[in-house]
């Protein structure tokens, strides 16, 4: 095509990811403007120019001049280097050579902006080494649930702080295993000692490993050597939100800590003795996550010694009216208001609906609720707007179950989701099915089963 060098050039300058290009010389001929953002030059100062000219701290560490020299590939590399303003960078970078009759003809480097993460991450390693006792924390006077089942949880975490074994806690989005973890942590045997969380889906694995393992310098590029929150969680206790996000690689490693006590930071011959307790949060069902490949089968028995279950808000419904009080304190005192309570007509509606985010689904409809009421001090069906329009919806398909029969009604809640969700993301099966989390071939089938295509 006479414009394919055009709508390449289009292309790679709409990526987010920079893209820097250099000859078999060293000199860059090429520099898209995200590369530009991410080193905070502008592309007329580097064309023509190689790496060290406008860089420093590389020098032989480079990725790219490594690459030049062996042509030999590499993936997500992390390098740390400052541009000849002074600004710090970190970034995650893969480096492609381009060989012609076995000789590098040129190197194209992606790479992605970590600056900010690694900036949050540092922060979270200062704060996990420093005394917290402004921080407020929970413990079970926090957790309201006088139902049943919420009761036979809260006994058997009472009796899993007073030991040392790791801890699994299994519950769905907004049920609370946090509080659950803390109240563990700060009414057990460790309560004077470190308490680290860390939200593993929150953290690309190669900046995980190193926050929590440790590095030593030169372990990689602009690599320094700092402490792992391991090391900063001595005695203490390391919740891991989330775990199952976790890279398999990454569980194998924590399964060795947990076996054997000790850790090696990256780039170090030396191992670490540490004791620190470990608890693990998962939002699935880890029968699920181990076939799937998500959980190590061999990580989750270590993981399990105490497992804990914390109940969807529908199996414990008789605690969504202490609950709706907590919360009215609560928001009268942050946002000024003077509400009392919540009308009858409001919470038969709260009881019959299946709350699937949950506390934190229910608390954010009465923060939003009492944002909206203006006087009087009981909020009614008015002040929650849509949200009161939703739950009866779901009232009303709970008596349609009871007419048509649960297969009849599962398989219609099926439809409307697939349709719903196909529709949104018009007709695009990849996006669809990624959505739903499930394979193209099943969605396949059930587009066909319920004659959506």
């Amino acid at each position: 095509m006479k414009d394919s060098k055009l709508l390449l050039n289009c292309l790679i300058e709409n990526l987010k990811e920079g893209i820097h290009i250099v000859d078999a010389k060293g000199k860059t001929i090429y520099y898209n403007d995200a590369m530009g953002a991410i080193e905070g030059v502008e592309a007329k100062d580097v064309m023509g120019k190689e790496i060290q000219e406008y860089l420093k701290g590389l020098e032989e560490k480079s990725t790219i001049i490594k690459s030049l020299k062996s042509g030999i590939a590499s993936r997500d590399n992390i390098q740390n280097y400052s541009n000849d303003k002074g600004k710090v960078i970190t970034s995650i970078n893969s480096t492609i050579p381009v060989l012609k009759d076995g000789e590098v003809n040129a190197v194209i480097e992606i790479a992605r902006d970590m600056t900010q993460i690694k900036k949050l991450n540092e922060t979270i390693c200062n704060l996990g080494s420093k005394a917290k006792s402004e921080k407020h924390y929970y413990t079970f006077k926090d957790i309201i649930g006088g139902s049943e089942v919420m009761q036979e949880e809260i006994v058997k975490s009472r009796k899993a702080g007073l030991s040392n074994s790791s801890v699994l806690i299994y519950g769905e989005t907004g049920c609370g295993k946090e509080l659950f973890a803390q109240s563990i942590h700060y009414e057990g045997v460790r309560s004077n000692k470190p308490f680290i969380a860390i939200n593993c889906a929150a953290i690309p694995s190669a900046l995980l490993e190193g926050m929590l393992f440790g590095t030593v310098k030169g372990s990689f590029t602009g690599a320094e050597n700092k402490k792992g929150l391991f090391e900063e969680a001595h005695r203490g206790t390391m919740l891991l939100d989330e775990i199952n996000a976790m890279d398999p690689y990454l569980q194998s490693k924590l399964l060795r800590v947990l076996q054997d006590g000790y850790i090696r930071p990256i780039g170090s011959n030396k191992y670490i003795d540490v004791d620190v307790r470990i608890i693990a949060t998962i939002n699935e069902e880890p029968n699920k996550l181990m076939e799937e490949g998500k959980l190590r089968k061999d990580f989750y028995y270590r993981l399990s010694v105490i497992r804990l279950r914390i109940p969807p808000l529908r199996e414990r419904r008789e605690d969504i009216r202490p609950l709706c009080k907590y919360f009215i304190d609560y928001y009268n005192k942050i946002l000024f208001k003077n509400v009392e309570s919540i009308s009858e007509e409001v919470l038969e509606g709260f009881m019959n609906y299946d709350w699937p985010g949950n506390v934190r689904e229910l608390k954010n409809s009465i923060e939003g609720a009492m944002n909206m009421i203006e006087d009087g001090h009981v909020l009614t069906k008015e002040s929650f707007g849509n949200k009161i329009n939703m739950i009866i919806e779901k009232e009303s398909q709970r008596e349609y179950k009871e007419l048509v029969g649960l297969d009849e009604y599962i398989n219609n809640i099926e439809k409307d989701i697939i349709k719903r969700v196909f529709q949104k993301n018009k007709n695009n099966v990849s996006k669809t099915s990624k959505e739903l989390m499930i394979s193209r071939q099943n969605l396949q089938y059930k587009l066909k089963k319920h004659g959506l295509i």
